[in-house]
């Protein structure tokens, strides 16, 4: 088992896109999800898949179980998907020693960026970059789950 702590961050500008390093293309979807727990299929570049257990409702912190599966079962549980199918490229992004994953999302949530930054230090406001918006950790309505489900929070939008 392993623990996620992570922060959540609206994106207000381009700037991150100077400071790409890789870049993955994501289809994700939930085959369970209700408050405190989600099973979760991710297929990446259309190359591996790992399904996640989560559990935990506190804001920067959950318990985490990953494992690998084969692709073509990967593609099977799609059926079995509870909301939408999330597609998204995630872009890592390098700034003062951390590691962002940036988000953009496309489909019907084509327009909203979220940047995580998964840490357990604190990292203080000064240390994190200019291109950050309005922090929305612990905000379900940003979490993947909840955008399967339901939408582009109106924030957001």
């Amino acid at each position: 088992m392993g623990k996620e702590v992570e922060r959540k961050f609206l994106v207000s500008s381009s700037a991150w896109r100077d400071g790409i390093e890789a870049e993955i293309r994501i289809r994700q979807f939930y085959v369970a999800a209700q408050p405190g727990r989600t099973v979760r299929v991710r297929i990446s570049d259309g190359r591996s898949a790992r399904l996640t257990l989560k559990f935990g409702d506190r804001a920067r912190e959950r318990d985490e179980f990953e494992y690998s599966i084969p692709l073509a079962e990967a593609e099977e549980l799609t059926a079995f998907a509870i909301g939408r199918v999330i597609e998204k490229t995630r872009h890592h992004v390098r700034h003062r020693g951390y590691l962002y994953e940036v988000d953009v999302f496309g489909g019907k949530l084509a327009g909203l960026v979220i940047a995580e930054l998964e840490t357990p230090e604190d990292v203080s406001d000064e240390m994190l970059p200019d291109w950050l918006g309005r922090e929305v950790t612990g905000e379900s309505r940003f979490y993947n789950a909840s955008l399967a489900l339901g939408g582009i929070p109106e924030i957001a939008a």
